[in-house]
C-alpha cells in the first residue's frame, strides 16, 4: 500500500524519496481497512486520523434534525478523507465519513503529519499544493451552492469529477449538489436533449 503512497508523491515533486524518508513515511502511516458502510468517524468523536484511500470509495456527510443526510465529501482512490476541523482543532466532528466502497486506507496522524511535514520536503510540499487547492475547491462549490442553477452544478460536477461521476449513485451526487432526486433526474434529461441537438 505505500508503494501507491510513494507513487502519488511524485505527481507533487520530481525529486526521488530517499531510502530514510520512505522508511519514516511506513512507519508513520498505518494501513487499514473499512468494508462497505462502516464508519471511519460518526458525529461527536474526535477526527484523530486522516486516511488517503489507496482503494474505494468513501463519503463525508452531516444527518440533519429530520433523518436526512448532505453530501459534504466524495473522495475515491487517491484522495484524503477527513475533518480537517476536528483533526485540527481537536473538537468534536460534526460529521460522519464512512466507505461506500470496501476501501484499503493508509491513516495518518496530526503529529505524524506534522513529523513528516519537518522532515520529508515532499510531504510538506503535497500539503502546501492540497491547501491551495482545498481553498480554491471550496470557494467554488460555495459560490455555486449560492448563485448557479441546478443545470450549472450538474454540468461543473461532472466536468471537475468524472471519476466521482462514474462511482456514486445518483442520491448520493444529488445531495451533493444540494438538489433533490428529482430535480438532478430533470437535469440530466434536460442536458441529454441538448446534447443531441
Amino acid at each position: 500500500m505505500h508503494e501507491v503512497f510513494f507513487d502519488y508523491l511524485k505527481k507533487f515533486s520530481p525529486d526521488p524519496l530517499s531510502e530514510e524518508e520512505k522508511s519514516l513515511m511506513i512507519q508513520t502511516f498505518v494501513p487499514s481497512k473499512l468494508r462497505r458502510r462502516q464508519f471511519m468517524l460518526q458525529e461527536g468523536d474526535l477526527c484523530k486520523n486522516f486516511a488517503f484511500i489507496v482503494k474505494g470509495a468513501m463519503r463525508m456527510y452531516s444527518v440533519d434534525d429530520k433523518g436526512i443526510e448532505h453530501i459534504v465529501r466524495l473522495g475515491v482512490e487517491g484522495w484524503w478523507m477527513g475533518d480537517r476541523e476536528s483533526w485540527s482543532m481537536l473538537t468534536a466532528s460534526s460529521y460522519h465519513i464512512d466507505a461506500w466502497e470496501n476501501c484499503d486506507l493508509l491513516y495518518i496522524t496530526r503529529e505524524g503529519s506534522l513529523d513528516l511535514m519537518r522532515n520529508v520536503p515532499v510531504f510538506c510540499e503535497m500539503m502546501r499544493q492540497l491547501d491551495e487547492r482545498n481553498h480554491i475547491a471550496n470557494n467554488r462549490r460555495l459560490a455555486s451552492a449560492i448563485g448557479a442553477t441546478a443545470e450549472k452544478r450538474y454540468t461543473d460536477f461532472i466536468e471537475c469529477y468524472p471519476e466521482l461521476f462514474k462511482r456514486f449513485p445518483q442520491h448520493i451526487i444529488a445531495s451533493y449538489l444540494g438538489l433533490n432526486k428529482d430535480t438532478l433526474s430533470r437535469v440530466k434529461r434536460q442536458s441529454y436533449k441538448r446534447k443531441k441537438t
